[in-house]
């Protein structure tokens, strides 16, 4: 009988005070996975420090966790994949189960929650908290689902998912782009409450709350464009019919009062408006059939990559 592959995945940048703990904690709870560190230009001897602590040690030159997940996803081969952070933020208890609902088919991705365990009281970083639930209403809204933590760095995922991710993002945005393209194919999601805990004393956070959220708010707008463009150039063309409407009915009013049109300007600027309200909603239309016909071809592919296996 085939044993299943497990793979540790640990991207990681300046994590020297946490990256020991973090693989002998995985390894102790995953003795029979392969944990790698992947090393993203760390100055600090993080990937010496993983080597001695029993990792295989990779390296990332392209800087940027998307970047990172990208190299991970396409060199290793195995059944299962663990993703995690290097902080030593999220616990080893949970990893097991995470495996095991993969390796029996339950879930393509299995999502550790930290919202809705310890993270709000645990995090001292309010604006991350404030992001965090920004960042889970619009997805949910925009995708109609109800994830409770959209940018967990504890997941786990099938081969399947793996080899059919496209990773478009560099950096920290990567979360979100997994969850809305699991969302959006149609991937089984299960979300595993975990307990998290704050970094230690002396281990900094490489995530910028407001360079990096303003990454993730445009990742979100950028995949709700590709994914749903009929919705998204909808909003837009109702917005500029709204705008056409309320310049033009005036100017008509006034036409049929007096039988004059004394603000040509306000009347073209009413028509343009009108104009580019029906080419937006033309080209939302066109591009959601474009997008039908890649869902179609992606589901084939699909199809073929289960063939190799």
């Amino acid at each position: 009988m085939k044993k299943n592959k497990i793979a540790v995945l640990i991207p990681c940048y300046n994590e020297s005070k946490t990256v020991a703990k973090v693989v002998k904690d995985y390894k102790k709870a995953l003795p029979e996975a392969d944990i790698y560190v992947y090393d993203n230009n760390s100055t600090d001897k993080t990937d010496e420090i993983a080597k001695k602590a029993g990792a295989i040690v990779r390296y990332e030159y392209r800087q940027g966790k998307g970047n990172v997940i990208r190299s991970m996803f396409r060199d290793i081969d195995a059944d299962c994949y663990l993703m995690i952070d290097g902080d030593d933020t999220y616990p080893a208890e949970n990893a097991k189960e995470m495996c095991e609902l993969v390796l029996s088919g339950k879930a393509d991705m299995v999502i550790g929650d930290r919202l809705s365990s310890t993270y709000f009281t645990e995090n001292k970083r309010p604006f991350h908290n404030l992001g965090n639930k920004m960042v889970r209403f619009l997805i949910n809204k925009l995708f109609k689902n109800n994830i409770k933590d959209i940018m967990t760095g504890y997941r786990a995922f099938s081969y399947e998912f793996v080899k059919s991710f496209p990773v478009l993002s560099k950096g920290f945005e990567i979360e979100t782009e997994m969850t809305i393209h699991a969302v959006d194919k149609n991937f089984k999601l299960i979300e595993v409450p975990v307990t998290y805990r704050d970094r230690p004393e002396g281990s900094v956070s490489k995530l910028n709350t407001y360079s990096d959220g303003l990454k993730v708010l445009k990742t979100i707008a950028t995949l709700f464009k590709e994914y749903k463009p009929a919705a998204f150039f909808n909003i837009i063309s109702i917005i500029c019919l709204i705008i056409a409407l309320i310049l033009g009915i005036p100017v008509v009013m006034e036409y049929f009062d007096t039988g004059l049109v004394p603000r040509f300007p306000t009347l073209i600027v009413s028509g343009i408006a009108l104009l580019v309200a029906l080419l937006l909603s033309i080209t939302g239309i066109i591009l959601q059939v474009i997008v039908k016909k890649h869902r179609q071809l992606y589901e084939l592919y699909l199809n073929l990559l289960n063939n190799k296996e």
